[in-house]
């Protein structure tokens, strides 16, 4: 998956005359943040540096799972298509660029964000795009008050950063100012999965209906040390390789998410999701499915099966199969 070309040349604009040295170092700084999930009072894009660091090396993958995450609320309702956007912790707009793509009709965004710097780099970008946004000032812990519904309410890569007592309050909040659809993504990790699964238990309960990836409305099926996760493989830039020291032209970016409506799908044929890779032979494929009937299991399709055999063949981790 690659930027939107707009979006890569207005980024590679402000990472013009930017020393490698000086991103490596800030790259490096960065990703052992996110990594350890550190939580000491500061953001992660707290200074102009990081900024430019996650438009380096972090802005490409996470586009790349919240899109990937996007088209799965497409396949689910295809006919659906949000006017308004409210994406809290928005960094430099990621959200909003992935949205815009997946949804060419979007009319205005809100976009709230406590980084000063990562603001003014997602103002300078979303000038690329042809809608309108608000940017606000705000933490997502504390200044959800007063903010507008919205179609579409996405929280990425947020819930990492802050404190475990936080999520609560805070996934009550967003679903309060979602009108249609909601959207969390979080790192593929276990934790990142577990912070899913506790979201996903709220809202299910506050009658949330879930749409993606669960094909279901039941407690997750996966046990630890399985867990829950997706992959994108993500297309490196010259500057993304100089500021990782990286070799190879693509990374695969991990994550998970869930998106739940106030809507409940339409009834068609029963849909399960891959979990993993598909593991492939002559003739057979083996793919690790979810099922609407609430289990997970392991199935071989071979030859004899005809048609569901070449959708099985043709389907990719994190994509849906119709029986």
């Amino acid at each position: 998956m690659q930027l939107p070309s707009a979006l890569r040349a207005a980024v590679d604009t402000l990472l013009e005359e930017m020393p490698v040295s000086a991103l490596k170092q800030a790259a490096r700084t960065l990703s052992e943040r996110y990594r350890a999930e550190l939580r000491d009072g500061r953001l992660h894009m707290s200074g102009e540096l990081a900024v430019k660091a996650y438009l380096a090396t972090r802005l490409p993958a996470t586009f790349a799972a919240v899109r990937a995450s996007l088209d799965a609320i497409v396949g689910a309702r295809p006919d659906w298509s949000p006017q308004t956007l409210l994406d809290i912790g928005a960094g430099p707009g990621t959200v909003l660029w992935a949205a815009a793509d997946a949804w060419p009709e979007l009319a205005h965004a809100t976009l709230l964000e406590a980084s000063a710097p990562a603001r003014h780099a997602g103002q300078y970008l979303a000038r690329q795009l042809p809608l309108e946004s608000d940017w606000i000032s705000g933490d997502a812990t504390r200044d959800l008050p007063g903010l507008p519904q919205a179609d579409l309410v996405t929280c990425a890569y947020v819930l990492d950063e802050l404190e475990p007592a936080a999520l609560s309050t805070l996934v009550e909040r967003l679903w309060a100012l979602t009108s249609d659809t909601l959207l969390i993504v979080e790192p593929g990790t276990p934790a990142g999965w577990r912070r899913i699964l506790d979201c996903r238990s709220r809202l299910v309960a506050a009658g949330a209906h879930v749409i993606a990836p669960c094909p279901h409305h039941s407690p997750c099926p996966l046990a630890p040390p399985d867990w829950c996760h997706f992959s994108r493989r993500v297309a490196r830039s010259r500057i993304h390789r100089l500021a990782k020291d990286a070799d190879v032209p693509w990374e695969d970016e991990k994550f998970t998410y869930l998106a739940v409506s106030r809507h409940k799908p339409e009834d068609g044929r029963p849909a399960m999701r891959v979990l993993a890779p598909a593991r492939g032979g002559s003739g057979k494929v083996e793919l690790k499915l979810c099922r609407p009937d609430g289990t997970a299991a392991t199935r071989l399709f071979t030859k004899r099966d005809g048609e569901m055999f070449k959708r099985a063949r043709r389907t990719d981790w994190g994509d849906t199969l119709a029986e």
